[in-house]
């Protein structure tokens, strides 16, 4: 175990304006820990991951990763080091099909370096990951443009560019919105390998029957605070929680 957390959140703040988006969230994550970041819709999650991974600059507070301060660092360099997001709202090359979508992660700085400048044939390497994300190998469906796919296998296509990669740490910004029970389903297995293989993971999302299957950590926000953190059994019995903030159907999901 490494002597210090691979990520630590310390007092992180951002404003926008006159309005605060995030107020005094800390938190830290070990290496090969799955944490969930919940709370109900505007409570500053996506904020905060945009905070953690650059995107955003704080209005105050630090992001440190390995024990490196990263909070001035823009977001290329955090993926440099081995950090990789996916978004909500997913963001492909839509006019690239599907395949090379990838080929710009497998020819980052980051993979070069891991790879010392020797991948082999990158095309293979890209429909390989769309494989192991869920997209059928023999079929023509890695070869279409990202603008023809379904809303599924383009969440797929973000997890698959996380991949790419090969970060440390993989933060899931709300994977699962917009797929199907069945979807989800088949794609859960997959993030429980990702995890038991090492890579430490964050994830945003409102699934929590999914998530908490995953998650041994969750973080509640709500109103840009942290209001709550511990193991999911435990945060969701809390009386803020269910009261103020999720409603009584967290028990339910659990």
């Amino acid at each position: 175990m490494i002597p210090y957390p691979i990520l630590r959140v310390d007092h992180l703040n951002k404003r926008f304006g006159g309005v605060g988006a995030v107020y005094n969230v800390s938190f830290e994550l070990r290496e090969g820990e799955a944490l969930g970041i919940i709370g109900p819709n505007g409570s500053g999650k996506t904020t905060l991951v945009n905070l953690i991974t650059g995107f955003v600059p704080p209005t105050s507070g630090r992001v440190f990763f390995r024990g490196k301060d990263i909070t001035n660092l823009m977001p290329y360099a955090r993926v440099d080091l081995g950090i990789a997001r996916s978004f909500q709202m997913v963001k492909p090359f839509y006019n690239l099909p599907g395949y090379k979508n990838l080929i710009i992660p497998l020819f980052s700085p980051r993979v070069r370096k891991i790879k010392g400048g020797k991948y082999g044939n990158r095309d293979e390497v890209a429909i390989h990951l769309l494989e192991e994300v869920g997209f059928e190998r023999d079929s023509n469906v890695p070869y279409k443009v990202a603008s023809s796919l379904p809303h599924g296998y383009l969440k797929r296509l973000e997890l698959a560019r996380c991949l790419a990669l090969e970060p440390d740490v993989i933060i899931l910004d709300e994977l699962f919105s917009g797929m199907s029970m069945s979807e989800v389903a088949s794609i859960l297995p997959l993030i429980e390998r990702i995890r038991d293989r090492g890579t430490t993971l964050v994830m945003v999302e409102h699934r929590l029957r999914e998530l908490f299957r995953i998650v041994k950590k969750v973080i509640v926000m709500n109103f840009g605070e942290k209001i709550a953190e511990g193991a999911p059994s435990e945060v969701v019995e809390l009386d803020v929680v269910k009261k103020a903030y999720l409603g009584t159907e967290v028990a339910a999901d659990a």
